[in-house]
């Protein structure tokens, strides 16, 4: 039965979003036969076994030890080796204000340490960088001299946490010397600078990270060529892998053929993959990708269809089906609403399916929940763009953060992870703890400040920067700036939740942190999501096309 509503013409809204850059390009990986899969499977467990053997025996007060730790991190291949790197850190812990005396002026090592134990949850002080100081409380300007130091205390400095005035200062001072150095550095240095500029550690994708690092670290005359073969073997592995994972995924959204059922909406399955990928790209987290990719694909959809096409009649009931949840919903929502509304349903019923016969199928209900919390969002911004309304900023955040997604998101990125998460776990995070809310606090002010005129040239509910603007009567950039210190105050919250936190396991932190860099990564100049034939067509093509020649 056709709808009334779709046999008379409605005024629609187009946002004009380009097609799939991708295309089926992914298709052929979905077929890809196991036994060809990766060849140097054989070699790549000696040499892990190598690295594992290398990473034991050297010993933790050894100075090495650090660069070593820092070096296998940031080649993307430390999950191999987390309870030895972990048992490592904690001796290092141990003594660290031994250690630190002990290396006396040593900034760089110094600095090294002190982000090594805080990227892994250890509460390191930040009274170390004192003694780096002059009599008046500045930094001393004869650092600037030292290079490796400076860098070192800029990578370190993005860890800070409310209330560490010495990082604070440690950050100023360092991004305007290294900024300012840049011309009179050597090539490999200054791209070393240019980038932790553009995206210090803290901030960085592991995997993005780890293809970027690869080609620094094989510049480097002191690199460790066994260490760099089996970070270049472990990198193409997984991304055999990932390929084959999104050939799947791409077969799956080919069925859905978003393209006809539902033109006006982002076609964008490849980009929500790396999305999801920059959560998580551990192997033992396959399923978990597949679930909240599945999910975060159909969300775009939806949102879309909330922002751009339907009708405010038409949202009031696909919101109402949505909060029922059942296959009796279909008959009463237009024929393009369908599509999307049957594929929701089958999506989240596979999962349960699966997860049942794990007893974990309780999980999805949290998920969802926060899918009916978002849908209820959306309409509430729907209505304030019906009736032209611009809401104080207080009162469009608190729905603004849920219509960012990060808090359905974070609950859903859960769902599919094989670790034993309890109940309690669940509750936590639907709860909206500090950590969750910081994520969504970048996520949907970087959204607003990177999307905000292409929203508003064709129609859209008034972003954080309009609402801004309207109540304070400033300029755009002045809300930029104080978005911009909000933004900044939201990565504190997130490093200061990831310190010696035992509410929940740090691999649960680690994926809201991850959200929190994935969005930092696409948001952060323009909307690479939405316009994604460019900069993130690129980057989707170094880490899931190409591979690293060894």
């Amino acid at each position: 039965m056709e709808d009334v509503v779709e046999k008379v013409p409605v005024p629609r809204r187009f946002a004009n979003y380009h097609p799939s850059v991708w295309g089926d390009h992914f298709l052929a990986y979905a077929s890809q036969h196991k036994e060809k899969f990766f060849e140097g499977e054989g070699e790549l467990q000696r040499l892990t076994e190598e690295v594992r053997k290398m990473l034991t025996e050297t010993p933790d007060e050894f100075p090495g030890k650090l660069d070593m730790i820092d070096s296998i991190q940031r080649l993307g291949v430390s999950y191999h080796f987390e309870s030895e790197i972990e048992a490592s850190l904690q001796k290092i812990f141990d003594a660290y204000h031994e250690l630190n005396h002990k290396d006396g002026n040593d900034l760089y090592t110094i600095a090294l340490r002190f982000r090594l134990l805080r990227q892994k949850g250890f509460h390191a002080s930040c009274d170390v960088f004192n003694k780096f100081k002059n009599p008046e409380g500045d930094f001393k300007e004869t650092l600037a001299n030292d290079m490796r130091g400076m860098l070192s205390l800029y990578e370190a400095a993005n860890f800070g946490v409310h209330g560490e005035k010495v990082l604070d200062e440690a950050l100023k001072f360092t991004s305007d010397n290294l900024e300012s150095l840049v011309p009179n550095l050597s090539n490999f240095l200054a791209a070393q600078v240019v980038q932790a500029l553009k995206l210090p550690i803290q901030k960085t994708l592991t995997r993005l990270g780890a293809r970027q690092y690869i080609s620094l670290y094989q510049q480097h005359e002191s690199h460790d060529k066994l260490l760099l073969k089996f970070a270049k073997l472990d990198f193409n592995k997984l991304q055999k892998l990932h390929q084959k994972e999104l050939g799947g995924l791409t077969k799956w959204w080919k069925g859905l053929d978003v393209a006809t059922n539902l033109p006006f909406a982002r076609d964008r399955l490849v980009e929500c993959y790396f999305w999801i990928w920059g959560v998580y790209f551990e192997p033992k987290y396959c399923f978990a990708r597949e679930v909240l990719t599945k999910v975060i694909s159909i969300i775009s959809i939806i949102d879309d269809i909330y922002d751009v096409y339907a009708t405010l009649d038409e949202l009031i009931i696909f919101t109402d089906a949505i909060e029922r949840w059942h296959n009796n919903e279909l008959d009463r929502l237009p024929s393009y609403m369908r599509h999307c509304y049957r594929a929701l349903l089958d999506v989240y019923k596979e999962f349960e399916e699966k997860l049942a016969k794990e007893g974990k199928s309780d999980r999805v209900n949290y998920s969802k929940l926060e899918m009916k919390k978002l849908v209820k969002g959306y309409l509430q911004e729907a209505i304030w763009f019906h009736n032209g309304y611009i809401p104080k900023v207080e009162e469009y955040m608190k729905v603004a953060l849920v219509t960012g997604a990060y808090m359905m998101l974070a609950t859903t990125s859960m769902v599919g992870m094989g670790d034993s998460l309890t109940t309690q776990t669940f509750d936590w995070v639907t709860n909206e703890p500090l950590i969750v809310r910081a994520a969504s606090v970048i996520c949907r002010l970087m959204d607003d400040m990177a999307g905000h005129e292409f929203e508003q040239e064709r129609g859209h509910v008034a972003t954080a920067v309009e609402c801004y603007v309207n109540e304070y009567g400033v300029t755009k950039q002045e809300a930029f700036d104080e978005f911009n210190k909000q933004v900044a105050n939201a990565w504190k919250d997130i490093n200061g939740e990831c310190l010696n936190s035992n509410a929940v396991p740090m691999a649960v932190l680690e994926r809201v942190m991850n959200l929190a860099k994935v969005i930092n990564l696409l948001y952060k100049d323009e909307d690479q999501y939405t316009h994604s034939a460019t900069k993130l067509k690129d980057l989707i093509t170094a880490v899931l096309i190409d591979p690293i020649p060894i």
